[in-house]
Order: structure tokens, then sequence, then C-alpha cells
């Protein structure tokens, strides 16, 4: 746990704020434990045991709550698993996949084998997104269709502004909420940003750039794809991803929200009817 917080302490206030937010899950759920080779990994699976599966894949400094606002409606009709990425601060392993070779596939390999899985549609948001995708690559018999929520690795990755903003935490607690607030895109008021602070206060995220996708990959996709973005992310320049997406991969659906951050919110019926079509 050291490896990923600033302290022992920290680490299980954070797992413990998860936990409660489990056992308020708005959807019956199951707990599920995968042994793979990045150690073990922890899953929601919510929805019918028949109905077409669909795997949810997080952004950094998260875990499955990412989801909470989404799952109830998407697993009407669909088998949800939301996986809790490891090195991130959910209840998975702490380890951390290298993203320049093919271990984070490796890893989703045995996530799905583990979850009984020969196929399925993916969701990613921010590095979420970006496994999506190298998985999609690298697995592109095992992904059914694939929806993306500013996703990482098509669109340039902006360190400078996001530098620039960050630098507003080194002033007290107000710095620190206008910086989260920037950062995402959403009201200094909104209760995510508390949730954010308190997060990144003890959280250590990872610090290397996601690896682009060059466009030759792009247009290699063959599944249907949807793609999300906020005019405003300081994150990744989401003119940059719609414009790469479209030239590549002409059949893709791109929303460019006016006025949204990095954080994507209120999507769920975007998504849902993404995932429902034939």
């Amino acid at each position: 746990m050291s490896t990923i917080y600033r302290s022992e302490a920290g680490g299980r206030r954070i797992v413990q704020r998860y936990r409660e937010q489990l056992d308020a899950w708005p959807a019956p759920a199951e707990h599920l434990r995968i042994d793979t080779r990045e150690g073990e990994t922890f899953a929601l699976a919510c929805g019918p045991p028949e109905a077409p599966p669909v795997v949810l894949l997080h952004g950094s400094g998260a875990n499955s709550s990412t989801w909470r606002g989404d799952i109830a409606s998407w697993s009407r009709n669909f088998r949800v698993f939301a996986v809790d990425m490891v090195g991130e601060p959910g209840l998975s392993a702490p380890s951390r996949p290298r993203l320049d070779t093919d271990a984070v596939t490796l890893w989703l390999d045995d996530v799905l084998d583990g979850l009984g899985l020969t196929h399925s549609a993916l969701v990613g948001m921010s590095l979420g997104g970006w496994s999506a995708l190298d998985y999609t690559l690298r697995r592109p018999d095992r992904v059914d269709r694939l929806a993306l929520l500013c996703p990482g690795g098509i669109g340039r990755q902006t360190t400078g502004r996001v530098a620039a903003v960050a630098a507003l935490s080194l002033f007290g607690q107000s710095g620190r909420r206008r910086s989260a607030a920037r950062m995402t895109g959403l009201a200094p008021d909104n209760p995510l940003v508390d949730e954010i602070i308190a997060t990144f206060g003890i959280f250590r995220p990872r610090t290397e750039r996601l690896p682009v996708f060059d466009d030759a990959a792009l247009a290699g996709i063959g599944v249907p794809v949807l793609a999300i973005v906020g005019d405003r992310d300081l994150m990744f320049d989401s003119a940059d991803t719609a414009t790469r997406l479209e030239r590549a991969l002409p059949t893709a659906r791109v929303h460019v929200l006016p006025g949204v951050g990095h954080a994507i919110l209120g999507q769920t019926e975007t998504v849902l009817e993404f995932l429902r079509e034939p």
C-alpha cells in the first residue's frame, strides 16, 4: 500500500471511504476477487448474469465509484463489471504495469479470463480509456465495441497547462480547491472536488506520459467506437483527440462537449444508447 500512498494511515482512510461508497452502491452487486499476474484485482458485477457483458475501466486517482451515477441504468440491460484498475486507490493490487509494453493487455487478459468472458464491450475513462483502447488494438477479437470518455493516447497530453493549474495548490486549501476544480472542469462547490482533494493529498498518481497511438493503429480498429471529450480538458488536447479520430476512423462517433473539462459526467444515456445498438 505504501508504494501508492504517502502513508499507510492515509491509504487506509481512502480504502475505508471507498468501502462506505460500496456499502451504498445504487444497484445489487457481487464483489469479485480475481487472481492476475499483477496481483489480486477487485471488480463489481451488476446486472443479469445472462445479459451481454460490459467492462468498465476508470481513470487515474479513482476507483469504480466513478460509475455510481451510471451503474443502475447500464445494469438493467447488461452484465456490467466495474474493475478497479491496479495501482490506483481502489481495492486492487498496488502494482503498476508498464504502459510502453503489453503488460496492461496481459493484465486485462487475466481479468476477462477470471470473469469468464471471451469477449466484452469496453467503457474506459482517461487512463482507463487508454487501457481500453490499447486492449482493443492488441486483442481485437475480444472487444465488441468501445466507448471512450476523455481518453488518453490520442490527443496531445497537455502537461504545461496542468503544471500551471497545479501550482495553485501551493496557496492553501482555497488554492487546492481552485486547482482541483480547474483540473477537472467541475464547479468549486461540487462535492466531488472535496473527494479529489482528499484523495490526491494522500495518493501518489502515475507520472509517466501515456503512449500515443499512431494513425495507422487507430484506422485499424474494427469495432464501433464512441468518444466523448470536453473542449476545456486541461489533461488532453480534446480538439486533437477529435480531429485524429475523425480523420483516422471516420466511422467513430465523436462528441465534443462545450464548456466541459476532463471530468466527463452525465453521459449515462449517451453511452447506454451506444451499447444497445445492434
